[in-house]
């Protein structure tokens, strides 16, 4: 960790936040792959869908195992499914992880074909952690996003400062989620972001994360720009939806359901 831990600014938040041209179609938005959803946990896969088709993308394509194919064309219309290991086709972003279960050999398959900017998430963390050998596959400046305990699986601690030491080692952008949730870049420089609150440690909200990350990666923002967008956006989300409801009584869909909140805080000026 090179110096100080830095506060972001939320007007700097909004210089990166790329416009949208008004003549813009799907295709000028960006094309996402998202591989997650193994049996019995397409609801991983459904709350990412949604959150990166809230981000502002184009397309999206889901790669899911054939048990969730009913569930996931009545949950999210707008998505395209694709039951095969094909990464043939060119994606402008990839997330890669929520509900996966243990599919190594998809895990693997993800590392060495997908050329696109990527995020790392939930069961592809914990995967690497025992694969301790693939970690060296990752590509660089791709976005990691684990919890403590994911953290210390992954770079054996879950202080701040051995998971700089990680990003840096690595040539990666790892978002260390907690309140505050810090984004460690491969530089050494470190990130703080205050927002959001406790009603979001419940589950699906990492995964709500991964999708907006990897679809505002996929709209073409720099990892380090899409990584500090997708937590200060995923963080306001979650203050609205506490302030609606409780910090109790939030689920994970309400923070998509707030989305549309957080990029209005961010496109208006103070």
């Amino acid at each position: 960790m090179n110096g100080q831990i830095e506060d972001i600014n939320v007007s700097d938040l909004r210089k990166m936040l790329r416009s949208r041209p008004a003549g813009g179609h799907k295709g000028t938005f960006g094309h996402a792959l998202l591989v997650a959803g193994s049996q019995g946990m397409a609801g991983a896969a459904i709350l990412s869908a949604e959150a990166c088709l809230r981000s502002g993308i184009g397309k999206l394509s889901i790669q899911t195992v054939e048990a969730n194919r009913v569930i996931l064309q009545i949950s999210v219309p707008e998505a395209i499914l694709k039951m095969d290991a094909d990464f043939g086709h060119t994606y402008d972003a990839v997330g890669v992880g929520p509900g996966l279960g243990r599919d190594f050999a998809l895990l693997h398959a993800c590392l060495h074909e997908i050329e696109a900017p990527a995020v790392y998430d939930a069961d592809a963390l914990n995967m690497l952690a025992e694969r301790r050998e693939w970690q060296a596959d990752v590509p660089a400046n791709s976005i990691l996003t684990p919890h403590p305990l994911e953290a210390e699986r992954l770079t054996g601690s879950r202080e701040l400062g051995c998971v700089s030491a990680y990003a840096q080692e690595q040539g990666v952008i790892v978002v260390l989620k907690g309140h505050p949730t810090h984004v460690c870049l491969p530089t050494g420089s470190v990130f703080r972001l205050a927002v959001g609150n406790n009603g979001m440690g419940t589950a699906g909200s990492g995964d709500v994360l991964t999708g907006i990350i990897t679809g505002l990666l996929a709209q073409g923002h720099a990892p380090h720009e899409a990584a500090l967008l997708g937590v200060w956006l995923h963080g306001t989300a979650g203050d609205y939806a506490a302030r609606e409801l409780t910090e109790h009584c939030m689920l994970a869909r309400d923070i998509i359901r707030h989305l549309p909140d957080a990029f209005r805080a961010l496109n208006t000026e103070d």
